[in-house]
């Protein structure tokens, strides 16, 4: 059958083969790789947290896993600025979307995270499709249960450390204060980029210290470039065990319109990229992609930027040598 994956290296199975199967057709799972229960081995698996009950503004994001998935089906299979086979040197599959309960925040973060643990016990990794930035404080939880306190390497245009909203602990404006709090984080190799736009006041940045952030504010992308802002990464990281959490949102909205809390003056699309490039060199063991909201998308524009943002991260994740 034309629809068989492609096996690369007498061992992994690939995507469905372009040259065979239409883009436009085939298995709608996300770069159109395989399913779990069609692979004896995983490496990093993708999976779905449609969640997004936990949203201050705009909501939408449940449906971001399927639009990014949509979006995913141009992704090729050897990437050449990392120069890798990314699906090749390691077998990637597509877990589906987990079940998670839109009426009850604390139910859904459980499923979320037995979810994503019963998912660590076979994948060495996991790349969490959102839903709202909730959804990172479930699967930190999840990541530190394996690897002990991690560094976090956080883009956003916000530095959700706040402590509540409306009298709730668990909204997309709090994970990483709450993974601090609970002693998920390493704080000592935690920092956030391209935070931009207006705080509640002064205090906000200094609270963020105490929990363990460093801040790269958008502004200072123009005096920094790409490189300063990697080696700003890589020296707080060092050699910690590196979770990457991407909120969307981190883009401008001309490059991610699609997004529930949108702020002018982000990154580029190719800035962002060029940037998670580098992360090849960095202990990554696992990583989030948050707020694609697809009704406020369009030409899937957003979506476009959050599949090849996850196409790098797994990229980056795959083994060199």
């Amino acid at each position: 059958m034309d629809e068989i994956p492609r096996v690369t290296e007498g061992r992994y199975l690939g995507q469905v083969d372009a040259t065979l199967v239409p883009r436009f057709a085939g298995p709608a799972t996300f770069a159109r790789l395989p399913r779990p229960d069609e692979v004896s081995d995983v490496d990093v698996a993708v999976v779905g947290a449609p969640f997004d009950s936990a949203v201050t503004y705009r909501p939408g994001a449940r449906f971001g896993p399927g639009h990014i998935r949509e979006s995913s089906r141009l992704l090729r299979p050897y990437n050449p600025a990392q120069e890798v086979a990314p699906f090749a040197r390691q077998q990637v599959v597509d877990a589906g979307d987990l079940v998670v309960n839109p009426f009850s925040i604390d139910e859904a973060l459980g499923q979320i995270e037995a979810g994503t643990r019963a998912l660590l016990e076979r994948a060495g990794k996991v790349l969490v499709l959102g839903g709202d930035h909730t959804v990172a404080l479930p699967t930190l939880r999840a990541i530190s249960s394996v690897h002990g306190p991690v560094a976090v390497v956080h883009f956003d245009a916000h530095l959700d450390t706040w402590d509540t909203y409306f009298g709730a602990a668990y909204t997309h404006g709090t994970p990483f204060r709450r993974a601090s709090e609970e002693g998920l984080l390493d704080r000592s190799g935690c920092l956030h980029v391209g935070i931009r736009g207006p705080l509640y006041d002064a205090s906000d940045l200094r609270a963020d210290g105490e929990l363990g952030f460093q801040v790269v504010p958008s502004v200072e992308l123009d005096a920094l470039g790409v490189a300063g802002v990697v080696e700003r990464i890589r020296v707080r990281v060092g050699d910690r065990p590196v979770y990457v959490s991407v909120d969307v949102d981190v883009l401008d909205p001309a490059f991610a319109p699609g997004t529930g809390t949108p702020e002018a003056g982000g990154l580029t699309s190719r800035e962002l990229l060029a940037i998670l490039r580098s992360f090849a060199s960095l202990r990554l063991v696992g990583a989030d992609l948050v707020e694609v909201a697809p009704a406020y998308d369009h030409a899937q524009i957003t979506g476009i930027a959050a599949a090849h943002v996850a196409y790098e991260l797994i990229s980056a994740m795959a083994p060199r040598g």
